[in-house]
């Protein structure tokens, strides 16, 4: 299956997508914990500075 995603986003348009991931701190527990996503790459900066 991970064939399959990474072959589709190396094709046209899925050069232009970026995987992003951001350590968050935990309120309750203070623990760190990280939150993935996969953003187009003129949205990477408004993915970092939100909480």
């Amino acid at each position: 299956m991970a064939k399959k995603v990474v072959a589709t986003l190396r094709t046209g348009s899925g050069k232009d997508f970026t995987k992003v991931i951001k350590m968050v701190r935990s309120e309750k527990t203070g623990a760190y914990q990280f939150k993935e996503e996969v953003v187009h790459k003129d949205h990477v900066k408004d993915f970092f500075a939100s909480k």
